[in-house]
């Protein structure tokens, strides 16, 4: 039996004695007479970005007349000014040295071999860099690299804990300072895997590559500055001279023309954590049939503050997980920034969002659905996730799990929740174009007695960076009989 309404189809499912109901909305217009949202949209005014980098006959670091640098502010959109090389892989051995000064103050600056045309998060895709972080009196040097899989591995100019899994970097003194550098790729280090070599100063780092990440592959085209991509933050004045690459001396005493893009550039933006910005959009990201899809600009929250926690979802009838649970629908991640998470599924409105001091647990109370996250040295997987209305946790997190690239590629993915599953405790299953993992819920989940009035986007619990994701004609559960 199916009866339609001016907001959606709903489906009345018979088996035995059992009567669900779900929805399936496919947001063709926007349903704002059912579907809400809290601290979803931006709140505030834009803010002004400044890059202001390149060539410049100027010798800050250089020894005689004619550099490359500038002013390099951290922000969500790419801002690079790079040498066009010839493609280079992993397979290809490649260096650059020169001499850097980093001036006092902030900033957060990529310098290495990149690929602009998948630049799109803070370890982005194809890149072999120097990360410098500005801190005032001082700066710090992280030597990096991420694969064309968004998978990343990193060390530091400094100490690295193996066994804790912490980096102690050198406290360099910024100001006018000119700091000899150097970084090379070989693609036999590390018994083959390959390893990055790299000294600023008098110190050294060795970055090694794991033997996936030199599988997975990794594309280079140029050689220069971009800026870190994440959300609006203070800039940094950084300046490189006496420039080698792959042995090769650069002429910088006239302009070399190297490609640029934002590089001379002031400009507004909204992307400005904790600026939330997902709801309803007119777009066709996901994958759907016609226009119009849900989603956007996904921070993680920060549960000691109530602005900065955020949701926007269809209104249910109270469900529980005593009963089946379902949904499944389209969905695209577009941009994907390390230390972030989306979540998607059955959640409460109030409970989910409840105010506490503790950042302990990032998982809201109350939910039941799927993750999108992974750490920087994984990627991004696609995984099931469960909180109850007290601590009991339950992470589906595993390597099994499926991977999503941030790549915009729309997706199928399905949500199943049984209650019957694991002698009676429950288990949750998430498939992502065809590709299935099952999560047991913990003992106890179940009588902590959840609740979900909701079905949409929520925010975690600990604060962290964003995702671009979208979401298209959902099906889902909206009431248990």
């Amino acid at each position: 039996m199916r009866c339609a309404t001016a907001f959606g189809l709903l489906v009345f499912i018979y088996s035995g004695e059992m009567l669900a109901r779900e929805r399936h909305e496919s947001f063709d217009s926007n349903p704002a007479e059912r579907w809400e949202g809290s601290n979803n949209r931006p709140r505030s005014s834009p803010v002004v970005i400044k890059q202001d980098f390149g060539y410049s006959h100027s010798k800050n670091a250089s020894r005689t007349l004619g550099e490359v640098g500038g002013l390099i502010a951290p922000a969500g959109e790419l801002a690079h000014c790079g040498k066009r090389l010839s493609s280079l892989t992993l397979n290809d051995h490649f260096s650059a040295s020169g001499t850097m000064v980093v001036k006092k103050g902030g900033g957060n600056t990529l310098l290495g071999f990149y690929n602009p045309a998948t630049a799109n998060e803070w370890r982005t895709a194809n890149t072999l860099v120097f990360r410098v972080n500005g801190r005032g009196e001082f700066f710090h040097v992280h030597v990096e690299y991420t694969t064309q899989k968004w998978r990343a591995g990193a060390s530091v100019i400094g100490r690295v804990d193996q066994k804790a899994d912490r980096v102690y970097p050198v406290e360099i003194s910024s100001g006018d300072t000119v700091y000899p550098w150097s970084l090379e790729y070989d693609p036999a280090g590390n018994a083959g895997s390959g390893s990055i070599s790299a000294t600023f100063g008098t110190d050294k780092a060795i970055c090694t590559l794991a033997a996936e990440h030199r599988a997975d592959g990794a594309k280079f085209d140029h050689f220069g500055i971009l800026n870190v991509m994440k959300s609006a933050d203070g800039g940094g004045e950084m300046w490189i001279g006496d420039l080698t690459i792959n042995g090769e001396k650069q002429d910088l005493s006239s302009d070399p023309k190297w490609d640029g893009k934002n590089d001379r550039a002031t400009y507004e933006t909204d992307d400005v954590r904790p600026w939330f910005n997902f709801g309803w959009s007119p777009t066709n990201l996901a994958g759907g049939d016609k226009a119009g899809e849900i989603g956007g600009r996904f921070f993680r929250g920060d549960c000691r503050y109530p602005e900065r926690m955020a949701w926007y979802g269809d209104k249910l009838t109270m469900l529980s997980l005593e009963k089946p649970l379902k949904a499944s629908g389209r969905l695209t991640l577009r941009r994907g920034v390390s230390d972030s998470t989306a979540l998607f599924g059955f959640f409460h409105h109030q409970y989910s969002s409840q105010v506490n001091p503790a950042q302990d647990n990032g998982v809201p109370k109350d939910f039941v659905g799927i993750a999108i996250e992974g750490p920087s040295s994984e990627g991004f997987y696609c995984y099931p996730l469960c909180r109850g209305e007290g601590e009991i946790t339950t992470n589906g997190f595993k390597r099994a799990a499926p991977r999503i690239y941030p790549d915009g590629v729309s997706h199928q993915w399905m949500l199943e929740y049984d209650p019957s599953a694991s002698g009676g405790e429950g288990a949750l299953t998430v498939t992502l174009d065809g590709q299935a993992i099952t999560l047991e819920l913990k003992k106890g989940m179940k009588e902590s007695r959840p609740s979900f009035d909701r079905f949409g986007l929520v925010t975690p619990w600990i604060d962290g960076n964003e995702q671009i994701v979208y979401f298209d004609d959902l099906t889902y559960t909206v009431e248990q009989d």
